[in-house]
């Protein structure tokens, strides 16, 4: 497994201490974030920034984050230039495209017509840049884009399989209602646990979202598993929203046990 760490995880860290536990915990690479209250890359210029990447032997596995990426404009595309550029000059192969998830755009007929205007309009921008966007679904009840099987369609229709791929989210693939997993189409997969047995499905929410261990209920381990078999060669990378998670002073041991947790469930499932 090429296991990686999101951004989002440890929020309160600086950039280069961020960068600085992902070697530590002998990730494969990073994902950073503009969505955090604060400048990407901490405001580091882009090209330094990934130096900096490099130079502790990380990959700049994606940058996040275009939302609402679906409500089509002259802003959203000057967004996706803009966080193109950053993403580019700092050696990033991908940026993250987040449906609206609001209640709005919902309705069927709407909802395909303002994707399909959205990822027909970054095509050219991403394939001029030679970058991937990858497009994570939303499983919650009021997000505009729940469905892997219609993102797959549309990208298949559009011809865009060299330039637009899937962020598989454990946890919104289990709140969703499961389904196909396209591992074929897949960029990247986040994972983060679900622990509280009193909430529903449709109960959880991104606050819930802690690091994996023994009492997930979201079924991250035969997530995994399904991709590694179908040959996914791709990252796995943590993504906890959860205010225990981020407050945590030393993350480092939390995140390691997580870690070693699944290396083990899949080693136990393999021998």
């Amino acid at each position: 497994m090429q296991l990686a760490l999101n951004q989002m995880t440890v929020p309160n860290l600086e950039f280069e201490a961020f960068l600085d536990l992902a070697a530590q915990l002998d990730c494969v690479g990073v994902e950073a974030r503009n969505d955090l209250g604060r400048p990407l890359y901490d405001g580091i210029a882009a090209s330094l920034a990934g130096e900096k990447i490099r130079s502790r032997g990380l990959l700049l596995l994606g940058v996040s984050q275009i939302y609402p990426f679906n409500d089509w404009d002259s802003e959203r595309e000057h967004e996706v230039r803009s966080l193109v550029a950053l993403a580019a000059d700092a050696g990033s192969k991908t940026i993250c495209l987040i449906p609206r998830n609001d209640g709005t755009g919902l309705g069927n007929g709407e909802r395909q017509a303002k994707l399909r205007l959205a990822l027909r309009s970054i095509l050219p921008i991403l394939q001029d840049a030679d970058l991937v966007g990858l497009v994570e679904p939303l499983g919650f009840g009021r997000s505009s884009l729940r469905s892997k099987d219609e993102l797959v369609q549309m990208i298949s229709s559009l011809g865009a399989e060299a330039n637009l791929k899937i962020v598989h989210d454990t946890f919104h693939h289990t709140i969703a209602g499961g389904g196909a997993i396209y591992p074929e189409c897949t960029g990247i997969v986040h994972i983060s646990g679900v622990v509280d047995p009193k909430l529903s499905l449709g109960e959880m929410e991104d606050e819930h979202r802690i690091l994996v261990n023994s009492q997930d209920r979201l079924g991250n381990i035969e997530q995994i598993k399904t991709f590694l078999s179908a040959g996914y060669a791709g990252a796995f990378s943590f993504e906890s929203f959860a205010p225990e998670v981020h407050a945590l002073v030393e993350p480092y041991a939390e995140i390691r046990g997580s870690m070693d947790f699944i290396s083990s469930q899949i080693a136990a499932t393999a021998a």
